[in-house]
């Protein structure tokens, strides 16, 4: 029951945010608001992951196993229609994604089939212990890091 409380709140917090989020992009094309949603999602599991794995909120095996195969069926998803042409920072305000992705594609997918991998590969040893978990973050989060640093403008 508790679980289910926990998981409940995490889907209205996540809800919440994206509503917040996209108040003031009801314009955006479908395409940016999908991948706005997308992105909202994996915040949101990697948020209970990352603070699980850093001690910041306590280890639940089934919590963070939800979480932890949630992200991974939102990485494995075809992410292709949500990246058209044009839906850049130079072309339409409300999106951070930069024209370089357009620019070197394959490197982007590239980047996407790794945090596919990596979030794939934490849904496999969610289940086994917190450290396997921290471990898997390291990954994850590079996984992360290695796209964003070369096609997400900085806030």
């Amino acid at each position: 029951m508790k679980l289910t409380r926990v998981l409940a709140t995490a889907g209205l917090a996540a809800g919440l945010i994206s509503t917040m989020a996209f108040a003031d992009g009801h314009n955006l094309p479908a395409e940016v608001k999908a991948r706005n949603g997308l992105m909202a999602n994996y915040s949101l599991y990697l948020g209970i992951l990352g603070d699980m794995a850093k001690g910041e909120r306590e280890y639940n095996e089934d919590l963070a196993l939800t979480a932890a195969k949630n992200l991974a069926a939102f990485a494995a998803t075809d992410q292709s229609l949500l990246w058209p042409e044009g839906t850049d920072t130079m072309s339409i305000d409300g999106t951070r994604a930069l024209p370089k992705i357009w620019e070197d594609r394959a490197d982007f997918d590239a980047k996407a089939d790794d945090l596919d991998k990596a979030a794939s590969a934490m849904a496999q040893v969610t289940d086994i212990d917190l450290e396997a978990i921290q471990v898997s973050m390291k990954d994850l989060g590079g996984a992360c890091s290695a796209c964003h640093k070369p096609y997400r403008e900085p806030e």
